[in-house]
């Protein structure tokens, strides 16, 4: 399989700052706002190099919604930042109608998404993000997997003429993909070609799904890794050509089952080419208090917990 070096742990929302950072200098058209949280949403060096284009709009989310879209409706392109949680399930009706109905082009970055967020609990640890913007019309999701490939996907954001929810984490995660990448919304990306089984993984899971490779390539068997770095629109094309390759599909994702990325795979392979699944996610459950690698252990999103639904796939295969 093809190694991939972790060039040193950081957060994938330092990628977004930088990525937004770096799309501000090039179009003046870009803004940033944000609900009391520049610094953890990574907002700050923009507000810093561009303080007549960043709104703080305090703890008010929902009217922070409007103001991006009225900004948007101007020809603005703003980027609105705040907690998972927040920036997605508190603010629903407002993203629904102004941006999704509207079709604003409006940036929606989510950071702290998923258990990651570790010691804050149930109350922030949102597992159910990916399902909320999914069903939106007209939303691209975007969940990149490390800080390389998600200052790429900012970029891409930015570029795009249309709502997008990028979806980011809060702890420091490796970073292997390429630092000059080009990101292409809507694209799968296959990091290793396999025979035996398809992981498709998203997020911080895709980097436990190379891990994952490595262990089963040590006992002979041949994995696929695809990063669906793209939840919609799924690359289906890819989803498809992978399946009836290998014949057994895995999907991985730090988002509960109700709604994500396997639910997802699994309605594009059942009308397409049906194939025996496994899924390793949140399941039906909050979370709660522990370390983000506590957490991740615990509900089985992990490397041990992909090569477990691998060999029951296969089994069934």
């Amino acid at each position: 399989m093809k190694k991939y070096i972790d060039t040193g742990k950081k957060d994938t929302r330092s990628g977004f700052g930088a990525g937004l950072h770096e799309a501000g200098k090039a179009d003046e058209r870009i803004m940033a706002l944000a609900a009391d949280l520049v610094g953890s949403v990574k907002m700050d060096d923009f507000a810093r190099d561009f303080p007549e284009r960043y709104v703080e709009c305090g703890i008010a989310e929902a009217n922070m919604v409007g103001v991006a879209a009225g900004l948007a409706i101007t020809g603005k392109i703003p980027f609105i930042g705040s907690f998972a949680e927040f920036i997605s399930g508190r603010v629903y009706d407002q993203v629904r109608q102004e941006v999704s109905y509207g079709n604003t082009n409006v940036k929606i970055a989510s950071s702290h998404a998923g258990l990651t967020v570790g010691e804050d609990g149930a109350t922030h640890q949102t597992m159910e993000d990916v399902a909320l913007m999914r069903a939106l019309p007209g939303m691209v999701v975007i969940c990149p997997c490390d800080y390389n490939q998600t200052k790429a996907a900012t970029l891409a954001a930015a570029k795009y003429e249309g709502p997008v929810y990028l979806r980011f984490g809060r702890p420091a995660v490796p970073n292997f993909t390429d630092a000059d990448q080009t990101f292409e919304i809507g694209k799968a990306i296959v990091l290793n070609e396999g025979t035996d089984a398809t992981v498709f993984a998203t997020g911080h899971l895709v980097w436990e799904a190379l891990q994952a490779c490595e262990q089963l390539e040590q006992e002979g068997i041949s994995l696929e890794v695809i990063d669906i770095a793209t939840i919609k629109p799924l690359d289906e094309a890819a989803v498809v050509a992978s399946a009836r390759k290998t014949g057994a599909v895995v999907c991985a994702e730090e988002h509960n089952m109700a709604g994500g990325l396997g639910e997802l795979v699994a309605g594009v392979l059942a009308a397409q080419a049906p194939t025996p699944m496994e899924y390793v996610n949140g399941g039906d459950r909050f979370g709660q208090t522990g370390t983000p690698a506590e957490l991740m252990s615990k509900y089985g999103l992990s490397a041990e917990g992909i090569v477990a639904a691998v060999k029951r796939v296969l089994a069934r295969k």
